[in-house]
């Protein structure tokens, strides 16, 4: 493959990314969200969350935001299925629609994104169980905020989140969300 096919498939990859940023989560629209948050705000806190969560957990920081930056992009392509859904569809893995979206990637680019799908998908390694967990919080966290702007349907993603989750981290941070609202950091004082 020359440079130019390389940066070309790259290019790809990264444009069909961008998709998330128009995306809806659909499972809020059950909730009587009208506009739901995007896939890629989604992954953008599930990210953070990942951090956070490797840290408090002695996984690694870095690899933990990076299975959470990709664990939905597979939705590029079969859309973000709700659970209701699921009843009734069959979805390619993940991990072969991931594979046919890096097919012309450079080889170097395919092989760790390829491999960080799989590490999400068979939910075996510490990073992987923290991703997962992260990806779980950052749902129960959306819940909580439609909650406070009067969405009054969410307990359900509440409890299925709060059940999925099993670090001891993310239980205490769930704890915290649902007790202290959304905004106590924008009422603390400024350091000086």
């Amino acid at each position: 493959m020359s440079k130019d096919q390389d940066a070309a498939g790259a290019m790809s990859f990264i444009f069909e990314a961008g998709v998330l940023k128009r995306a809806a989560r659909t499972g809020w629209w059950f909730a009587g969200v009208k506009h739901p948050e995007s896939i890629a705000e989604h992954s953008f806190r599930t990210a953070v969350i990942g951090m956070m969560l490797a840290a408090m957990e002695g996984a690694d920081p870095a690899r933990v935001s990076m299975l959470c930056v990709l664990h939905d992009t597979q939705e590029t392509r079969i859309t973000d299925i709700p659970h209701i859904a699921k009843r009734y569809l069959t979805a390619a893995p993940n991990t072969a629609v991931t594979a046919d979206q890096v097919a012309d990637c450079p080889p170097a680019v395919a092989d760790v994104i390829t491999a960080a799908v799989a590490e999400y998908e068979a939910g075996e390694t510490l990073e992987a169980v923290v991703a997962r967990d992260a990806d779980k919080l950052e749902c129960l966290v959306q819940a909580v905020e439609y909650r406070q702007q009067g969405v009054s349907d969410v307990q359900r993603w509440i409890d299925s989140s709060r059940d999925a989750l099993k670090t001891a981290s993310a239980h205490r941070l769930a704890d915290v969300a649902l007790t202290s609202g959304s905004m106590p950091w924008l009422h603390r004082p400024t350091a000086k």
